[in-house]
């Protein structure tokens, strides 16, 4: 038996060790802190952006920083608990509700959709035989990415899906590869409120954001007798002056599945904790262990060229090897936010920016990031180190994705230029392996373009895919 004497020595080395570990953690997380907060300063300066929260959670713990206005010379200052419109990274919150579904077998990720759907198969698609709720979630229902058309102000989401999407003409055929759509989550979005009952704003709020205690902001009103909550404004900054001139939101309820809401970034936090299996005490997770492992499972043949190194079920896939971040980027009118989550390491971090400068933020912030241990695996496509090839005639022509053209066009000095709905990109220069850069034309910086897409049936190039969208070629009757 222990002297008693050998076990009070032994109980008392055991407390100072957790004291002593406390005591490091805590260094060492005030460290963390006030490093973030000088990064997160200086560059929302750096890049003109009003307004920045930052939240992070790690070793157990969440902490957060918020810096400069909601709205530019306003003096209203941008608190850690304010709402910031988080455009697509409110995908991961159509497509988490959705799998709460697929968990109380209300949906199946594999079923065509025509069952819930049936005015999918209106369209001389077909769609509703074809599309399954996997597809719509990893991008891979080839579906383009929106459409030009005023439809969607006046539209509730059951009409546009029934008047617009059910006619809309695929990009490319259902699972045959990732193109980012918008459209694929505003059918998801029906999809949840045929199997519910309710509209996609109450769904959301019942089925996920009350039962993580995140509150419920939209940037527009499910309806004309609500009003929207109170969020921050989107800035564009004027490439000139560097002024940032506040915008509206742009939003409509017929497309809030696909980026409507609001948040802080600690509240975006919480939600990536979600991810983590890691509930609020004292309150049930929306999700279980299997439907989270499902979302973050790349699927097989999602290749978002451009924007990630993987897709999973409405989350994006980023590192390779034993680091793998999961998580998702959004840009909303005038803002850009950034969710990242590590499940191996038990880390969350969240950005959140008003101004369309805040991509180039969060770029610069990742080292900072990395620097005290949430290296985020970012995503980079950089420009070809293989040998420039001339643009063979073939691929001169109209591409189309939805609303969007995409003309490669032949400049007067000889080099071909990309232009995009009207605006140029000159200098494109074609690669070995197919992918092509172009100049900005406000930087004059070269940029990665994106990659031309071949037939594997025939060989002949059919689209080109820039920013993770496929656009579809155009070919004259001819």
């Amino acid at each position: 038996m222990t002297p008693l004497s050998a076990r009070a020595r032994m109980h008392s080395g055991g407390v100072g060790t957790r004291h002593a570990d406390r005591a490091r953690a805590s260094e060492r997380s005030a460290r963390t802190t006030d490093r973030l907060t000088e990064a997160v300063t200086r560059l929302a300066r750096q890049h003109r952006v009003p307004g920045a929260q930052l939240a992070w959670h790690q070793d157990g713990r969440t902490h957060g920083v918020a810096v400069g206005e909601q709205e530019h010379a306003t003096g209203r200052e941008l608190r850690s608990d304010s709402a910031v419109p988080i455009g697509s990274v409110g995908k991961m919150f159509t497509a988490t509700t959705a799998m709460a579904l697929v968990a109380d077998d209300d949906l199946d990720l594999d079923e065509p959709v025509g069952a819930q759907l049936p005015e999918l198969a209106r369209g001389a698609a077909r769609l509703g035989d074809r599309l399954t709720l996997r597809q719509l979630l990893s991008h891979t229902s080839g579906l383009p990415s929106s459409l030009a058309d005023r439809d969607a102000a006046t539209s509730s989401l059951r009409r546009y899906v029934a008047d617009r999407i059910a006619h809309c003409e695929p990009v490319c055929s259902a699972g045959a590869g990732f193109s980012y759509s918008n459209l694929g989550f505003l059918v998801a979005g029906r999809l949840i409120e045929v199997i519910t009952g309710m509209s996609w704003f109450e769904a959301v709020e019942s089925v996920l954001l009350r039962p993580l205690d995140i509150p419920a902001t939209f940037v527009v009103s499910p309806n004309a007798a609500s009003q929207p909550g109170h969020f921050a404004a989107g800035h564009t900054v004027n490439t000139r002056t560097g002024e940032p001139i506040p915008v509206a939101q742009t939003m409509t309820p017929a497309l809030a599945p696909a980026g409507a809401l609001a948040m802080s970034a600690r509240d975006l936090v919480a939600f990536g904790r979600l991810h983590l299996r890691d509930a609020p005490p004292g309150r049930a997770a929306p999700l279980d262990a299997d439907a989270i492992a499902e979302m973050r499972r790349a699927v097989p043949g999602a290749e978002p060229f451009g924007m990630a190194h993987g897709w999973g079920l409405g989350v994006a896939l980023f590192g390779r090897g034993s680091t793998r971040w999961l998580g998702h980027d959004g840009t909303a009118d005038g803002t850009s936010c950034h969710l990242r989550v590590d499940p191996a390491g038990g880390c969350v971090v969240a950005l959140t920016t008003n101004a369309n400068t805040g991509a180039a933020m969060w770029e610069d912030l990742v080292p900072e990031l990395a620097a005290v241990g949430l290296d985020v695996g970012m995503y980079t496509t950089p420009l070809a180190s293989a040998r420039p090839v001339p643009l063979p005639t073939e691929y001169f022509g109209r591409y189309v994705n939805g609303g969007t053209e995409y003309s490669v066009l032949a400049a007067r000095a000889g080099q071909p230029q990309l232009a995009v709905s009207g605006e140029v990109y000159p200098g494109l220069t074609l690669y070995e392996r197919g992918d092509f850069a172009v100049r900005h034309p406000a930087s004059d910086k070269w940029i990665h373009g994106g990659r031309f897409v071949t037939d594997p049936r025939t060989g002949r190039i059919d689209g080109l895919q820039t920013g993770g969208r496929i656009a579809r070629r155009e070919r004259s009757p001819s």
